[in-house]
């Protein structure tokens, strides 16, 4: 590339000692060479991870700790969108690992696809049995909805990706993060993209047409396999389910501001288990119907099991190498990798419709006010 635009890298973090220094000093070895500053946002750690911070930063003054006393992620993104200087606003994630040339990667897939907030496929990796299943799990459509950006080998135009690689003037143009969203910030962020081209390129005044053209991404977020970028999921069980229950409250207010687009996948887990509860329910009822639900009804559960088995089995020869990251003595064996990806196919719809349908009967689940401030 003849042009190297100036990048910040942006960090949300909170009790991410063990992990925040081999972050920070991947990032500064980087051969990228107009890497202006690390900031880390931390939102009242109570670990050690503010001194690991302040101890790198006395070392490299382009490493810059920040207070987020609102502690919520689009909050402490805001907060660095605010004071950074580069050129390119480079979200990174604590709970990550990322290639050597992450950075180099992102900036050329910025520039050369024209979009406005690119990134990888969001590659899973484990350090525990339980991490595994989450593993296998996000690569079977029950897992992943079928989303672009859990596809390793895509490439090209989808509704969200991973994280994001922005110009930061275009941030800074639709107000940054939206801290009303305390979670699912980037779906919500990249529909608020799609907006901002379409309301800067359609000019047209056929009303079907621009209907279909703003349910589409509009070339606003792209997708690419050159980026390598792998995340660790939850460790547990009930912080597992704790992170799709917020995910679906999430989504519900995504879909109450977004009205006008149609967002199927993130809207599948409640219109799924909603209709199996409301079958169930009409089986119970009227039994007269003779609806055979109230015996089809455990296939619902057993469907995950046979499911987990394909998935296990199919990535068996290739999940040490793919994505195991822990004590090479400790690989969790087969049974166990199959019962933690059943367990997480199971937990993540059920969760996530839980959160979706608790956000919809709050009464005042649409008018959520956070007095945090946006990034302008």
């Amino acid at each position: 590339m003849n042009y190297n635009p100036s990048v910040t890298i942006a960090i949300p973090a909170y009790n991410e000692a063990s992990n925040i220094e081999h972050l920070i000093r991947g990032f500064l070895k980087t051969s990228y060479p107009n890497l202006v500053e690390i900031f880390i946002a931390d939102g009242g750690s109570t670990d050690c991870t503010q001194d690991i911070v302040k101890r790198i930063s006395q070392e490299d003054s382009r490493v810059k700790l920040l207070q987020n006393t609102f502690k919520i992620q689009s909050a402490g993104l805001n907060l660095m969108l605010q004071q950074c200087s580069g050129e390119i606003f480079l979200r990174a994630d604590a709970h990550s690992d990322y290639a050597p040339d992450y950075i180099e990667k992102c900036v050329e897939a910025l520039l050369k696809s024209k979009a406005l907030n690119v990134g990888g496929a969001q590659r899973f990796a484990a350090k525990t049995s339980f991490q595994a299943g989450v593993a296998l799990a996000s690569k079977s459509f029950l897992g992943n909805g079928g989303a672009k950006y859990r596809n390793p080998n895509y490439n090209g135009y989808a509704d969200t990706v991973y994280l994001g690689c922005f110009w930061r003037s275009i941030l800074l143009d639709i107000s940054g993060y939206n801290q009303r969203a305390t979670h699912n910030e980037d779906a919500e962020l990249n529909l608020r993209l799609s907006k901002f081209v379409f309301d800067n390129q359609i000019t047209n005044q056929d009303a079907e047409l621009n209907q279909r053209l703003l349910n589409e991404s509009l070339n606003a977020v792209y997708i690419s396999s050159d980026i390598y970028v792998w995340y660790y999921p939850r460790k547990n069980w009930q912080s597992l389910f704790i992170q799709y229950f917020k995910y679906g409250r999430g989504r519900y207010l995504t879909s109450i501001k977004h009205k006008n687009r149609f967002q199927l996948r993130g809207k599948l887990p409640f219109l799924g288990i909603s209709s199996i509860i409301i079958l169930l329910l009409l089986d119970l009822i009227f039994p007269g119907l003779h609806l055979p639900f109230i015996e089809l009804a455990p296939s619902t559960l057993i469907l995950p099991f046979i499911e987990s088995f394909r998935v296990a089995k199919k990535f068996n020869k290739t999940f040490i190498s793919e994505i195991w990251r822990g004590n090479q003595k400790q690989v969790p064996s087969f049974i166990c990798r199959w019962f933690f990806c059943a367990i997480t196919l199971l937990t993540m719809p059920t969760a996530h419709f839980a959160g979706f349908a608790y956000q919809m009967f709050q009464s005042e689940s649409s008018e959520i006010i956070l007095d945090i401030p946006s990034a302008i």
